[in-house]
């Protein structure tokens, strides 16, 4: 047994969260992670501890998700600030999904230190952190907006998908925003050229702007409700897409994603 190296050990216990708010806040968050190994600190999520919030948030330049969660703190002013890679987060996060709660055990110096742990599910598992930090991302989250677009997300979804379908691979799909209707476009070619319209509810100006599809519908995805809103400055800045329980609800801040528009030629 002595030629095996000692398993790290588990940092002290921080804190527990619900195994499925866990879960789903992982999986909504790993999705806007780089995944160029050249950039080490972009395929990381961010994980931050402040009191009893948590905060996850990943960027791979092009867009930046960021969901808070409650917890339960060991400590009540507990606050720690660590940068997991996101692959081995979602797995880990899926890994103890069944369980009623999960451990986070993030150390300060001393025993563990570099290392975070999981509990949940009666398994355990510890991952060395990430060196550095994601940029500082909070003043990139617009607060004012000159448009808000609220759209159902299925028929939204659906659209983006026989649009991008027709478009050849990576072609911006354009998005252009008028009071009661949202129309899609992609393709400039006669021969590829899609077409579609779907209702939405405009609040503010007019607007026209383009998004990489597979960034669009991965947000989409992600905000898991039956509204999204996308809320907008201007075409040439990021935009912010959130989730709403039905039209007519306030939209739910707890999971924002920030997506960077393609410039369209012409």
């Amino acid at each position: 047994m002595e030629e095996y190296p000692a398993l790290p050990q588990m940092p002290t216990a921080t804190g527990t969260v619900p195994g499925e708010v866990f879960a789903s806040a992982a999986a909504q968050v790993a999705i806007a992670a780089g995944r160029d190994d050249t950039l080490p600190v972009l395929t990381g999520v961010r994980i931050e501890i402040e009191g009893d919030t948590v905060t996850l948030a990943s960027t791979d330049r092009y867009r930046f998700a960021v969901r808070e969660f409650l917890w339960k703190p060991e400590n009540a002013d507990a606050s720690a600030v660590a940068l997991v890679p996101a692959k081995t987060l979602l797995d880990t996060a899926k890994a103890l999904t069944s369980g009623d709660t999960v451990t986070l055990a993030l150390s300060g110096s001393g025993a563990g230190e570099g290392l975070i742990g999981f509990e949940g599910a009666g398994r355990r598992t510890t991952t060395r952190l990430l060196e550095g930090d994601l940029p500082k991302y909070r003043t990139l989250f617009p607060t004012e907006f000159n448009s808000v677009a609220v759209i159902e997300t299925a028929p939204f979804v659906e659209a983006v998908k026989r649009v991008a379908l027709v478009a050849e691979r990576n072609t911006p799909v354009r998005l252009s925003f008028e009071q009661g209707v949202l129309i899609l476009e992609a393709g400039s070619s006669d021969d590829a050229q899609a077409v579609e319209r779907v209702d939405a509810v405009l609040e503010g100006d007019d607007i026209s702007i383009a998004f990489n599809p597979t960034f669009l519908l991965d947000g989409l995805s992600a905000i898991d409700s039956p509204v999204a809103q996308l809320s907008f400055t201007t075409s040439t800045k990021p935009a912010l897409l959130s989730g709403r329980p039905a039209v007519d609800a306030e939209a739910d801040d707890t999971y924002k994603y920030l997506i960077m528009p393609v410039r369209l030629s012409g």
